[in-house]
């Protein structure tokens, strides 16, 4: 069926709509309280069909491309919004800005019914009367939160209240032995409220520090003094200079967005008690070019979307922006939902709101300004342009799978985002599949299944060669998703890897179109450097989680050794079962179909009885 014909067919109820192009791909997600009259406001009728006159040239651009439109019906303009920003997460649609989805930041909490509560981290809605939080933090959470206890005498550790007697901490005076009751619960509450005032008051912690610091250094103890130094850079990297009062103590959210040519940068301000708690900002991904506007309005709105759609334990009273929006009551209404709570979403023209606003402005101009410092020709864009690549691979998985004769198999996944490894995000897989194909098969298809709580990167890497490739190709077209991907195999000599760091002519495999293409690259080249570098990490975290996994399973080796089977027979009982889960709940009779009846009675009484 034709375009126009399809056009023609669609309902007069709320939804999400999908444009894609003559190839199938995916170029945008939108939502609509009426299918019908907003999926046709992109179009012209007469005396053809073709873009509606007044789009912008962005959009235009993208119904010129359009080839056919699918949609589906929910039953109401909220379910629609939500329905819509999971699919952009999840196929990153081509025409529609893609923001890094955010995650849960973490808080500094206290339990005020406790006795002798304690300031701990936390990134989930904790249950009580009496909590009270601080944040959230971008980053610097723990390093406030430790520098609270190097300046405090809290107490130290959750095992310390529950003791009897005085510890090692009150000895160098880190605590005040609240456990044998030498402070009262009075005297500790006047501590801890004055070490609350530090959290937010960041100059005030910090030039705490920085005399704790002096100490330690008079005193030759210099590895803490190095510490403490570590942890105020940590802290000053993390501040936003307002130098403003807004004498209120209210609860305030700030998200300001700014554009230079093809670059945009989002920056996120938190307010609590009427001073500024932490910030953070991401640069957005978007197929915008020079030559064409900014939708601001869908970067504010996925912004604010995306944020809110996790459990946060303080609710903002306002949450200000720094653009006027022209239709914002539907993600007014997802918040109200949301929350059960009216959360106002204004842009301040006047007074000291709309100064803080213009302090987050600024910082997206500077953030900018920085970024083009770093020149055009990134080393992200040299990658891009060699293989063919659909964006700038800011962020990249990677992959690699072990195993050694089918014991303990397992794969693992690196990230790397924002020039450094991001450790919190990588990944262990304890596969089934037994031979390396269908092990890489099993662990890609496990990431895929995630793309909704965890969306894809703009890159992956996989160790392997074009047969690989082709499979990870095939894994990702089959969702819907689009998503570059290429595979480093390794040079050969004597028929085994060759590792050796600048000197391996590794071979690197990629897609092109429809074909599949290949190159090896000089030795010295600095995009070779970074795949190889991915593909070690990756290597290097796969083989510690497989000597981990392989320890605990030679350990049940030796235990079945003990009861007379062989590590010959364990090795045949693995490559059948895969692990030792599968031995351990396997039946008599299915262990005879690998082992003889004495020993499949012998291996089930072993697991039975322990």
């Amino acid at each position: 069926m034709d375009l126009e014909n399809k056009l023609k067919q669609l309902p007069n109820d709320a939804g999400v709509y999908q444009y894609f192009d003559k190839d199938g791909h995916l170029l945008y997600v939108g939502k609509a309280k009426v299918l019908k009259n907003r999926v046709k406001s992109y179009f012209k009728f007469t005396p053809e069909l073709r873009p509606a006159d007044k789009l912008g040239p962005r959009i235009y651009k993208m119904i010129t491309q359009v080839e056919s439109c699918e949609w589906i019906v929910v039953p109401n303009e909220h379910d629609a919004l939500i329905l819509e920003n999971s699919l952009i997460k999840q196929l990153k649609p081509k025409y529609n800005i893609l923001l890094r989805d955010d995650k849960t930041y973490p808080y500094i909490y206290v339990d005020l019914n406790e006795d002798f509560p304690r300031l701990e981290i936390t990134r989930k809605v904790l249950k009580g009367s009496n909590i009270k939080y601080f944040g959230p933090y971008s980053t610097g959470a723990r390093d406030i939160l430790d520098s609270i206890y190097e300046t405090f005498p809290l107490v130290q550790k959750k095992a310390c209240i529950k003791g009897k007697e005085a510890c090692l901490f009150f000895q160098i005076k880190k605590c005040l032995a609240p456990c044998e009751n030498r402070i009262s619960k009075e005297e500790y509450a006047n501590i801890l409220n004055d070490s609350m005032e530090y959290i937010y008051n960041k100059s005030k912690l910090i030039s705490k520090l920085k005399v704790k610091m002096q100490e330690y250094s008079d005193e030759f103890r210099f590895e803490e003094a190095m510490k403490i130094r570590d942890r105020i850079k940590t802290i000053e990297k993390s501040e936003i200079k307002t130098g403003m009062d807004l004498a209120t103590n209210d609860n305030l959210d700030i998200f300001a967005i700014k554009n230079i040519n093809s670059k945009a940068v989002i920056v996120r301000m938190f307010i609590r008690d009427g001073k500024l708690a932490s910030s953070s900002h991401d640069f957005l991904k978007s197929n915008v070019e020079e030559s064409e506007e900014f939708d601001f309005e869908e970067a504010y709105k996925r912004a604010i979307i995306n944020y809110y759609s996790n459990d946060i334990p303080i609710i903002p009273k306002e949450i200000l922006i720094g653009d006027e929006l022209t239709d914002i009551e539907d993600v007014e209404e997802f918040l109200k939902n949301k929350f059960t709570k009216k959360i106002n979403i204004i842009n301040p023209k006047v007074g000291k709101k709309r100064d803080i606003v213009g302090v987050a402005l600024n910082n997206c101009d500077e953030l900018l300004r920085i970024d083009s410092t770093k020149g055009t020709n990134t080393l992200y864009e040299e990658i891009k342009e060699l293989f063919n690549l659909s964006q700038v691979p800011n962020r990249v998985e990677s992959y690699d799978n072990s195993h050694m004769m089918g014991q303990a198999t397992v794969g693992a996944m690196v990230v790397w985002d924002n020039d450094k490894f991001l450790k919190s995000d990588f990944r262990h897989y304890n596969l089934e599949a037994h031979d390396e194909y269908s092990q890489m098969r099993e662990m890609l298809i496990r990431r895929v299944e995630s793309f909704e709580k965890n969306p894809a990167p703009d890159l992956w890497i996989i160790d392997g060669g074009s047969t690989l490739l082709k499979l990870a190709y095939d894994i990702v077209e089959s969702v819907g998703v689009k998503l570059d991907i290429i595979a480093v195999a390794k040079e050969k000599i004597d028929f085994k890897a060759h590792r050796a760091k600048g000197a391996a002519k590794d071979i690197v495999h990629y897609k092109q179109g429809n074909e599949f293409k290949s190159v090896k690259l000089l030795t010295s080249d600095r995009r070779l450097h970074f795949v190889q570098r991915q593909r070690d990490e990756a290597h290097r975290f796969v083989i510690n989680f497989h000597k981990k996994q392989k320890r605990a399973e030679d350990k049940q080796i030796s235990l079945l050794n003990i009861k007379g089977i062989g590590e010959a027979k364990v090795k045949k009982l693995l490559l059948y079962f895969g692990s030792f889960e599968k031995i351990k709940e396997a039946s008599i009779e299915t262990l005879k179909e690998v082992l003889n009846e004495k020993d499949s009675i012998l291996i089930s009484n072993h697991f039975n009885q322990n």
